[in-house]
């Protein structure tokens, strides 16, 4: 006569016992590698990045700079450093940021201080598109000597220090303006002109 086979009931207390040592596993594991691992994605998505620079401070270039003088109506030169690169697109963005901000022995920019370089674009064919903010045309009353020397004291400084840069197109606010001031007429390409140089 066959026996019936007893069947084996887990003791509550067993399940238990084994569902709380799961819990605490899983507790561990997300307290400690998995909710590290989200701080650590959340610092990096929202801290910038500083690059770092092989064997210490960045490198500078020289540039030179045009400049207005009180006694008269040429273009004065004036050196300064900037950082180098990567591109010449920013190198010139950089250098006409200097012009914008001025003469650090006395001489006078021919740019209002609230001229913001917008993008420099440096093409194959040696032009050079310079995008100015609408304070240059803005927040300046030109004379005709005074736009003369704002838009060449531009032209020259690119055309000096780019190899690159043959002729010089200067728009404002990304679009053509016929001129700052009503005198020098922007819709052409210059060329630079260093006969408006002191000697």
């Amino acid at each position: 006569m066959a026996t019936k086979k007893k069947s084996h009931k887990p003791k509550p207390a067993l399940v238990l016992g084994v569902l709380s040592v799961i819990l605490v596993v899983l507790a561990i594991v997300f307290f400690t590698g998995g909710g590290r691992e989200k701080v650590e994605r959340f610092i990096d998505a929202n801290v910038p990045k500083v690059p770092a620079v092989a064997g210490g401070p960045a490198e500078t270039k020289t540039v030179t700079l045009f400049f207005l003088d009180d006694d008269d109506d040429f273009l004065h030169r004036e050196t300064r450093p900037i950082v180098a690169g990567p591109t010449a697109g920013e190198e010139a963005e950089q250098a006409l940021a200097e012009l914008i901000k001025g003469s650090e022995k006395g001489l006078l920019s021919p740019l209002p201080p609230q001229t913001k370089v917008r993008q420099v674009f440096i093409g194959k064919d040696g032009v050079a598109t310079v995008d100015l903010s609408r304070d240059v045309a803005e927040k300046f009353a030109y004379g005709s000597t005074m736009e003369l020397a704002a838009v060449y004291a531009v032209v020259n400084t690119l055309a000096f220090n780019f190899k690159a840069v043959k002729k010089v197109v200067i728009l404002v606010e990304g679009a053509e303006k016929e001129t700052l001031g009503g005198h020098v007429d922007l819709t052409r390409a210059f060329l630079p002109d260093y006969s408006l140089v002191a000697r």
